[in-house]
């Protein structure tokens, strides 16, 4: 939901997508192409996409050094993003330049946000499926769909059914987030950017409630 909720409130109002990397490149081609303005967000959310991934591996190997799991630290960093992202946004017009600096720097910690998500679920959750990547797991969930419907060997099936369990609330909650998200900013503008803001508030009180396994707290 956060990373439904994100994607959508950044991409209609400051013009970028912060949890599909993809989707940008996609728009900054077809901008370059058409000499439309708007491009910088865009230039930028790759490597610094990039820049996080790396920063938050280098962290969590600090915190493993430590003994300290690391997930309560990657959702608060997380939390603290997307505040930013909410603080900035509600600083730009109802019609934000895609040039000025408060925008900029509200695309760019929603992207910063989303890479930490992302990194997360594979340092900190594992066996997780991907929460901001729907492609992959929507093509998996069919195909799994499928096999339970379909197959002729037990264990495939079994095995198949097991994903299956895991995925569809992942994707149920990407849409969800997605449709309140567009549903806040059609009523609120960029104040709805306190809605992934909001739900990541949420996943990091939710976590104090449950004691990480094989590490310190």
């Amino acid at each position: 939901m956060i990373a439904g909720s994100a994607d959508v409130t950044s991409f209609l109002g400051l013009g970028l997508f912060s949890a599909h990397v993809t989707g940008n490149l996609v728009i900054l081609t077809a901008q370059i192409l058409g000499r439309g303005a708007g491009a910088t967000c865009l230039v930028l959310s790759l490597p610094l996409f990039i820049l996080v991934l790396g920063l938050t591996r280098l962290l969590v190997a600090g915190l493993e050094a430590l003994d300290i799991n690391s997930l309560r630290p990657l959702l608060l960093l997380q939390f603290l993003l997307l505040g930013g992202t909410f603080a900035l946004g509600i600083a730009s017009d109802h019609h934000p330049d895609p040039e000025a600096r408060s925008t900029l720097l509200a695309g760019q910690l929603g992207v910063a946000a989303m890479a930490v998500q992302n990194a997360l679920v594979q340092l900190s959750l594992h066996g997780v499926p991907p929460t901001a990547v729907m492609t992959t797991n929507l093509t998996r969930f069919i195909m799994d769909a499928s096999e339970v419907l379909l197959g002729h060997d037990p264990a495939e099936m079994a095995e198949a059914r097991h994903r299956a369990k895991h995925l569809w609330p992942v994707i149920v909650g990407f849409i969800a987030g997605a449709g309140l998200g567009a549903v806040c900013f059609a009523a609120a503008g960029l104040k709805s950017l306190g809605l992934p803001a909001g739900l990541a508030l949420l996943a990091l009180v939710m976590s104090l409630a449950v004691r990480p396994v094989g590490r310190k707290q």
